[in-house]
């Protein structure tokens, strides 16, 4: 079950949320983890058994972990006791666990017999671990709490990647209002139209290249293909993001932001601190620093940043499409990354050349993009080289690029000014006017009415 389903807005959401609004307030937790196994089991039945020994597994880990430590603690003239050694292999186990289940599943399963949120809640559990080895967390002693971390149906699927800290809080005590009811669910249709009606059908434009053929397309419609799918799957997982931010608000939790205007960057490395947020928050914390992080040197730092954009290419898939996505990003960084030591970026921060950055992110942005969505490298090659008029092509329509362009010329006006904080700014300003709740339902009902008529459309980060 998907969050943009017919399924979903009109039969499970509003059922649970009646239930959730009428158990006590002690009980809360449990109607959530047992709508949030509900909602897993109607999209992955057969998956439930392996989620719910991960973290049975899990908990009693971080119990023996403090434990541990606890005992450690009475001998601290010992550094390597009896006590921390079978800490840290207590620890290292759970940690290759962990992991290589997800390796599993990503190697041997392919894409598409991939458990549903594996590798997200694979990263939330992972965290929690760090967090209770490193003594930053304490070790959830309630399992139905911890259970109900992971399980939250409202990020497990695709995220965000929320460590405990963040919603332990709300786990114990938390609000549900109208309110709350209100904001959440205004913050979940803006996520909602972002996927239905943009990503969506910005969607085609990409499906009709590929049908066409990219031997057989212009390097103008290669473009234009590639910055529609760059828009595609910003306003597909940024939509996703929203729903799940909303929805926690509904039931009184403040999840992590996960999109900062990412098109609105003016380099790659920006790019990154603002696109998928908690996840290159999780890789900061738990590879790039531990690593060493900037603090050794420059060269120390350039591999560093090679381990985590490596780690990060397997983590989306093992094709070698992923590879060359990851690698390319990385080149682009350590390129930027001189450029800036040598005091290049001073020279476009005033004036009219404070455009050229913006360019420069939209012209390689739809590249890396491209690399990402192409799995078969040979299909990859020819795609590039028409984009770059280096692969010669083959019965191209024409005036190929003119047609798509009339036909999707509106859709991608309104994505370019989605991907500048114009909307943003006016949704934070307006959202308590009435026309603005008005306009808002009345998006609400027409994206229900687009799935009825065409069906829906999985999340691009479905099954990662």
């Amino acid at each position: 079950m998907i969050f943009s389903s017919i399924e979903f807005l009109l039969l499970f959401l509003p059922i649970f949320l009646l239930c959730y609004r009428l158990s006590p307030d002690k009980i809360k937790n449990v109607v959530l983890l047992a709508g949030s196994l509900i909602f897993y089991a109607l999209g992955e039945p057969r998956y439930l058994a392996l989620l719910m020994v991960s973290i049975l597994v899990n908990y009693i880990t971080a119990l023996h972990l403090e434990q541990s430590a606890r005992q450690k603690g009475k001998d601290k003239r010992q550094k390597k006791s009896k006590y921390e050694k079978r800490r840290r292999r207590l620890f290292f186990a759970a940690i290759i666990g962990n992991i290589g289940i997800l390796i599993f599943f990503k190697a041997v399963s392919g894409e598409a017999e991939l458990p549903l949120g594996i590798s997200f809640y694979t990263f939330q559990m992972l965290s929690y671990l760090i967090d209770v080895y490193r003594g930053e967390q304490r070790r959830e002693t309630s399992f139905v709490r911890l259970a109900t971390y992971v399980t939250m149906f409202p990020q497990l699927i695709s995220g965000p990647i929320v460590s405990y800290g963040e919603v332990r809080d709300s786990l114990q005590r938390r609000k549900f209002s109208a309110e709350t009811l209100e904001e959440g669910m205004k913050v979940f249709t803006v996520g909602l139209t972002f996927k239905v009606l943009l990503a969506d059908r910005l969607g085609l434009l990409w499906h009709d290249v590929q049908v066409t053929g990219f031997e057989s397309i212009s390097t103008p419609l290669a473009w234009l293909a590639a910055i529609a799918y760059s828009m595609k799957i910003y306003f597909d997982f940024y939509g996703y993001s929203l729903m799940a931010v909303g929805l926690g608000r509904v039931l009184g939790f403040e999840l992590p932001e996960n999109f900062r205007m990412p098109y609105m960057a003016r380099s790659v490395r920006d790019f990154y601190r603002r696109w998928h947020i908690t996840l290159g928050r999780w890789f900061c914390r738990y590879v790039y620093i531990p690593l060493g992080g900037n603090r050794m040197g420059e060269l120390r730092t350039v591999c560093n940043l090679l381990a985590v954009w490596m780690l990060t290419a397997i983590w989306h898939g093992g094709t070698a499409n992923f590879l060359i996505w990851g690698m390319l990003l990385w080149l682009l960084i350590v390129f930027e990354r001189q450029l800036s030591a040598l005091g290049f970026d001073r020279i476009f921060q005033k004036g009219p050349l404070k455009v050229i950055p913006h360019l420069y992110l939209w012209i390689v942005i739809p590249v890396t993009w491209v690399c990402f969505a192409v799995g078969d490298v040979s299909q990859l090659q020819i795609y590039l080289g028409r984009m770059f008029g280096t692969v010669e092509a083959v019965s191209v329509g024409a005036g190929d690029w003119a047609k798509a362009l009339q036909n999707y010329r509106y859709l991608l006006g309104i994505g370019v000014i989605a991907c500048t904080p114009v909307l943003q700014k006016g949704y934070k300003r307006w959202k308590d006017n009435i026309f603005c709740k008005l306009i808002l339902v009345t998006l609400f009902w027409l994206c229900v009415w687009r799935l009825q008529v065409e069906g829906q459309n999985p999340f691009m980060y479905f099954r990662f």
